[in-house]
């Protein structure tokens, strides 16, 4: 008979099993709790259906939900060691900065309100488009790095959203919005003289906040990239307006959930997102001057040419 210290093995054993109903309900905490992070990753990496009420989403919950619990089920004797490296893992990202319980909450928190209040989709961007018009003359004009707009956008980041410190992860984009927030709140439509395409540098437009569509992409494109933002110009018929890089898709729920709960309430509310993806299937958020919050409505939804500053 196998002995560990003054005990037998099955006294050991009999010690660290759970009585019924405890072990039922033990498995199924465990189980709900796997199942939350593995679902985020499967839902954010997995083609969204977009059935009604999300029931693809329902469905794969429950799947593996009902695989982590036969699993449980079946290795019920180790369902106490399982629980506790479950917890030291959570617990080592809390403590060292990984992947920990805050994440899992805020994560399962973006990803339930963005099947809530669903954005708006728009046709993936294909790589094969027209030249932009003028795109040297913007290059130059886009002053990034310009004493006037790099304490423009200072000022602006300052001036808005400074109680979001919960978000850290996301503070680069939060202040992007904060810069939308300034400049199209200010913002003044003049159109270029008859027969010209008159080009602004960014500080010039700094002046009087005022100048057509491309002065305006040229100023949120300058002073995104200031803060360390990846913005780019659209070109459409007649048009050109900013966007900015949100990431990939739970980055994108992350947006969606801040600026219609947190950031931008108000303009953004009963309203969807509109963003475009590439063909990298990176996620590129509206920021033209039309919008009232960041992923607002597109003017012009064909797109002719795309300008990436990074």
């Amino acid at each position: 008979m196998v002995k560990i210290g003054n005990l037998t093995y099955e006294q050991v054993r009999s010690k660290l099993s759970v009585k019924s109903p405890w072990d039922s309900i033990i498995i199924f905490i465990l189980s709900f709790l796997l199942t939350i992070p593995v679902f985020l990753i499967a839902h954010q990496n997995l083609v969204d259906f977009e059935w009604p009420i999300h029931l693809d989403r329902i469905i794969l919950f429950l799947i593996i939900i009902a695989i982590f619990h036969f699993i449980f089920r079946f290795f019920r004797k180790i369902t106490l060691v399982g629980i506790f490296v479950y917890l030291v893992i959570l617990l080592y990202g809390t403590i060292f900065g990984g992947y920990g319980f805050v994440s899992v909450f805020e994560d399962y928190k973006y990803m339930m309100y963005s099947m809530e209040e669903n954005p708006y989709p728009q046709d993936i961007i294909i790589s094969k488009l027209l030249p932009f018009p003028n795109k040297y003359k913007i290059l130059k004009a886009i002053e990034y790095d310009n004493p006037k707009v790099r304490n423009f956008s200072l000022m602006a980041t300052s001036k808005y959203f400074k109680k979001t410190k919960e978000y850290n992860q996301y503070y680069t984009l939060i202040q992007c919005f904060a810069i939308f927030k300034e400049i199209n709140t200010n913002w003044n439509y003049v159109s270029d003289p008859k027969g010209k395409d008159y080009i602004a540098t960014a500080s010039e437009s700094l002046q009087y906040l005022s100048g057509d569509c491309d002065d305006h992409s040229i100023l949120m494109a300058a002073c995104i990239r200031s803060i360390g933002g990846v913005p780019r110009l659209i070109h459409t018929k007649g048009h050109i307006y900013p966007e900015i890089l949100i990431g990939n898709r739970k980055d994108l729920e992350a947006a969606n959930y801040l600026i219609k709960k947190v950031l931008f309430p108000k303009e953004s509310k009963n309203q969807n997102l509109h963003y475009h993806v590439d063909e990298r299937g990176q996620i590129w958020l509206n920021m033209d001057y039309t919008a009232k919050y960041p992923g607002g409505p597109f003017m012009h939804e064909e797109i002719l040419g795309a300008l990436t500053l990074e």
